[in-house]
């Protein structure tokens, strides 16, 4: 594939539809809850005939468009037809507030958006009828009757319907975008203050997509890729790798049901790629480990026996002995081949990325013949600047940067980044691009180093860092990832900045709370309150096996048990709960500082 000769996104598309014709491309359940297909040509004719509508309504060139919706074939159709009509994506989280999409819809000066449910329109419709500039909503799903409303509300079929008629110029009004051309606005975090619009070219992507068919020709066998798309695609890594690189490369996509229902989709789907952030390898690891203590002691013992012996085989090959060989060969059949079926036993690649992913956790699936490759990146990057090859893994680091990347450290030790992948620029906000791009290089605020072979390692964050009132500096990156590696612990967010110790706020993790004999009878819910004891224990024994592998500055001293409702399958989706630390501190902090006051 010749990603230096690529001009747009559309182009790429329209030309792999008249090779794969009749091909299925995008997969989703049905009602009836199997798995079924748009073919190629179907979804060139539904990205035609859409786009063809949005020109309709009155989409010019450069016009921002909102998509507010779960994976789903139409979320690909929709996003290719904005960029056909000239337009400029906007992707955003399900899991965002009425408040979050009126900043977006009003910063981005979108002129309409388009959302799949009625649980996502009731958080969309009030910031869209507030926002100044947007004019219309196109709802994927029939909405229930909605009141006088100054908005045009229409349905994907009859926005559809509107460009049926149209004469068939789609190819050739998308052929007009250059690969300098933004292609879509992704909103950061915001965690350092209000989310601001990263402007990424169709160029910024096609250089992540060169960098990514570079480390898939290392395990290519020919054969049709299969990716499961399991991040939402409002997250840059899962839009630029699992959508656009899918696409480029012909795979079929397959949408994932959910966190709840991923084993499941894994079995039934059998794809050869998945891209995933780390929180969803420590579930993954809890969920086997749990089931291990149901198995037989001889089951155990050759289950432990195949992680031994593959974690020796990482750190030194050699070193395994004539006997050790054969007894891997025995567990590989007897063990890894049952672990690699519960994942489909086609995965070339696992990919974990977003934010840092334990080493153990990193060590644990690989020994068990299911290699992950962790890389690194930022939304500002398109966003990946390294990833681990697959023929020489190094789970310690984030990989050399990828083909045509230049990555740097700073004299304070800063990863710079340097290449076509960096975006645009921030959308209207020339003062934070300027503080961000410097002559040529993006500040990633990341902190990090290369070893002799240009492998990437990242340290610490470098507006991420606790500073203790006695003067210490802690990563609470570090700690929350000791934390969250216990079975009982679904998330962890650690507070301390210049107070003498640390506290954390620990989500715990449902399964386990389900199966807690003793729970507090009659909690609806599977987060506890406060006043769980039986659940307050056993986060108390996680806590304290956690800080036995910390420094004595960096325990954790007391923890509040988060008892407000968030999903944890939502933040399984995005990198952790750190992304949104500025609003759980605002949530939590009079009662985290509480703690302090405890003896």
């Amino acid at each position: 594939m010749d990603y230096d000769s690529c001009q747009n996104f559309c182009d790429v598309f329209f030309s792999n539809a008249k090779k794969h014709g009749d091909a299925p491309l995008l997969w989703a359940k049905d009602g009836k809850g199997a798995y079924a297909h748009w073919t190629w040509r179907e979804t060139a004719d539904a990205i035609k005939n859409f786009s063809r509508g949005l020109r309709q309504l009155g989409l010019d060139p450069g016009d921002r468009v909102v998509i507010l919706s779960e994976n789903r074939p139409e979320w690909f159709a929709a996003d290719f037809a904005i960029m056909a009509a000239g337009g400029i994506s906007v992707p955003t989280y399900t899991t965002n507030l009425t408040s979050d999409n009126l900043h977006i819809l009003t910063n981005s000066g979108a002129c309409g958006a388009i959302v799949s449910t009625r649980a996502l329109a009731e958080r969309l419709l009030p910031a869209a009828i507030e926002a100044p500039a947007c004019k219309w909503i196109v709802s994927i799903e029939d909405l229930a009757p909605q009141q006088s409303t100054p908005l045009r509300i229409e349905t994907w079929q009859s926005v559809s319907s509107l460009g049926e008629d149209q004469p068939d110029d789609v190819e050739e009004f998308a052929a007009r975008a250059k690969r300098g051309d933004t292609a879509c606005l992704i909103y950061t975090s915001g965690t350092g203050g209000v989310p601001k619009g990263v402007m990424l070219s169709h160029g910024a992507m096609f250089c992540n997509c060169k960098g990514a068919y570079d480390l898939l020709q290392e395990v290519a066998s020919g054969d049709r890729e299969v990716f499961l798309s399991f991040l939402p695609l409002s997250h840059s890594y899962e839009h630029t790798i699992g959508q656009f690189f899918a696409m480029s490369v012909g795979a079929e996509i397959y949408y994932s049901e959910g966190a709840e229902h991923l084993l499941r989709n894994l079995t039934e789907v059998r794809p050869t790629i998945m891209t995933a952030v780390p929180r969803l390898y420590e579930a993954m690891h809890q969920r086997i480990t749990r089931g291990l203590k149901k198995e037989s002691a001889l089951k155990q013992r050759l289950f432990n026996l195949a992680l031994e012996l593959g974690q020796k085989r990482y750190n030194d090959p050699s070193s395994l002995s004539l006997l050790e060989r054969l007894t891997d060969t025995l567990v590989d059949r007897l063990v890894r081949n049952k672990v690699r079926d519960r994942f489909g036993g086609r995965l070339k690649a696992m990919v974990s990325g977003g934010a840092a992913l334990n080493t153990d956790i990193g060590l644990y699936f690989t020994a068990l013949g299911l290699p992950i490759f962790q890389g690194y990146g930022q939304t500002e990057s398109a966003p990946v600047v390294s990833a681990n090859r697959p023929n020489r893994i190094k789970l310690h680091t984030v990989g050399p940067p990828l083909k045509d990347v230049e990555v740097r450290i700073a004299q304070d030790g800063e990863i710079l980044v340097r290449g076509e992948l960096l975006m645009s620029g921030y959308w209207q906000d020339a003062d934070a691009t300027e503080g961000t791009i410097r002559d040529g290089w993006l500040h990633t605020g990341d902190i990090g180093q290369l070893d002799e072979d240009n492998y990437l390692s990242i340290t610490d964050r470098k507006k991420d860092i606790l500073v203790m009132s006695g003067g210490d500096n802690v990563s609470p990156a570090r700690i929350e990832a000791f934390l969250t590696i216990q079975p009982e612990v679904a998330q962890a967010m650690v507070f301390g900045d210049k107070r003498p110790h640390l506290v954390a706020l620990i989500v715990p993790d449902p399964e386990f709370v389900r199966g807690i004999p003793g729970r507090k009878k009659g909690n609806p819910s599977d987060v506890p309150h406060q006043d769980d004891a039986a659940v307050r224990e056993a986060i108390s024994a996680a806590v304290d096996r956690a800080n036995a592998e910390l420094s004595n500055i960096e325990k954790v001293r007391r923890f509040l048990i988060a008892d407000e409702a968030f999903s944890v399958e939502n933040e399984l989706m995005t990198p952790t709960l750190k992304v949104r630390r500025h609003k759980i501190a605002a949530l939590y902090g009079e009662r985290l500082s509480g703690l302090y006051g405890k003896s």
